[in-house]
């Protein structure tokens, strides 16, 4: 969600990509944080519920909690740092193709007088 509503802000709104992340990490944060949360909170009942059988599904509910919090911190912290990461690498490949298909015309026009 927060790549495509970054590149989508790139596009129509012709913002760079630094603006762009930022923008779509504070307002696309909210909604995110609200389904993680939901789905966090549907595993607490698993890992602390006692009862019959209960041993059973507690590693369970451990790996839900446990699992959607670390992804969440991963997920908020390392998308825009890649996102930016990938940009900055495709327009250092641009400028190398674009220096590529260039023809040298000045050293060109002196080696044909040569």
């Amino acid at each position: 969600m927060l790549v495509d509503f970054a590149l989508q802000a790139e596009r129509e709104e012709k913002l760079d990509p630094e603006e762009s992340i930022y923008r779509a990490a504070t307002l696309r944060f909210r909604p995110i944080l609200m389904t993680t949360m939901a789905a966090l909170l549907g595993g607490v009942p698993l890992m602390l519920g006692t009862g019959n059988g209960a041993e059973l599904r507690q590693p369970l509910g451990y790996t839900i909690v446990g699992g959607l919090m670390v992804s969440q911190l991963l997920t908020l912290y390392t998308t825009p740092v890649v996102y930016l990461y990938l940009d900055r690498m495709a327009a250092a490949l641009r400028r190398r193709r674009h220096r590529s298909s260039q023809p040298e015309t000045a050293g060109q026009a002196n080696s044909q007088q040569a």
